[in-house]
């Protein structure tokens, strides 16, 4: 299935989903490794989108789940959260959010990224972003290291948290979801032409090619997450703005 296929494809299933769940599909993005730009040639689709229901049923006692899964194949991983969900999430800064309304990939959107874009700009938290990055970065450099060959991919699943980090700590905003952006912006010079390499096996090999470690790349991960650390903890939490501008954000949109 090509992006071109997709793009069609996408809008025709959530109007089912509309149908199938008596829902309001409000946004719907690309995530993952497609939308930061360095998908494998089997690469599935991961679709993500935020729904709302009728005004009547958030005022049932017995509440329906908040989360819209189909079944996952070889093609795609298709699941939506309620816009209650995403209201709680995104008190927390949750980073999936801020992926999802920023990626290059939208296939559903009749204004609500627009109207949701303020309340993005105003529940961001650069310590709730350093955290969920650090610690994604931690994680699968531990799983990385163990093993002697390893999945191109892998790299990346460490070097663009990573570089969403650095970005995190220059900006006052959240990390691009391009891969490509934040390497531009924030990679040392010195490791264009090991990324170059794996890019190329990343694109053209299939998901399960297994390669040596790269040392330079092990040297930058060792020594990034090292320094990390230590700006992780100078940097203070953000002031919560309040629950009354999610409250009434809410209120408008499941009127509408």
């Amino acid at each position: 299935m090509t992006q071109e296929e997709m793009l069609r494809l996408v809008p025709e299933t959530l109007r089912k989903i509309e149908k199938d769940y008596n829902v309001k599909v409000l946004y719907a993005a690309e995530s993952g490794s497609r939308a930061w730009g360095f998908a494998s040639p089997d690469s599935d689709f991961d679709v993500r989108f935020v729904y709302c229901r009728p005004e009547d049923s958030y005022l049932l006692l017995e509440q329906p789940r908040d989360v819209i899964e189909l079944p996952i194949d070889d093609t795609w991983d298709v699941s939506g959260w309620d816009l209650q969900k995403a209201l709680r999430l995104l008190a927390r800064s949750n980073p999936s959010l801020f992926e999802w309304f920023q990626s290059p990939i939208c296939y559903w959107d009749q204004g609500f990224g627009n109207r949701f874009q303020p309340l993005l700009d105003q529940y961001y938290d650069r310590s709730r972003m350093l955290l969920h990055y650090g610690s994604m970065a931690e994680n699968n450099w531990k799983a990385l290291q163990k093993s002697e060959r390893v999945k191109p991919k892998s790299y990346y699943y460490i070097l663009r948290p990573l570089l969403a980090c650095r970005w995190v700590l220059a900006h006052r905003e959240a990390p691009p979801v391009p891969f490509e952006t934040l390497r531009t912006a924030m990679l040392p010079v010195g490791l264009d032409t090991e990324l170059d390499t794996l890019l190329e096996i990343k694109r053209n090999a299939p998901e399960g090619l297994l390669i040596p470690h790269v040392p330079p790349l092990d040297a930058f991960i060792t020594e990034e997450l090292s320094a990390l650390q230590q700006n992780r903890e100078k940097l203070p939490p953000s002031a919560f703005p309040g629950w009354e501008p999610l409250d009434r954000f809410f209120r408008d949109e499941i009127k509408e």
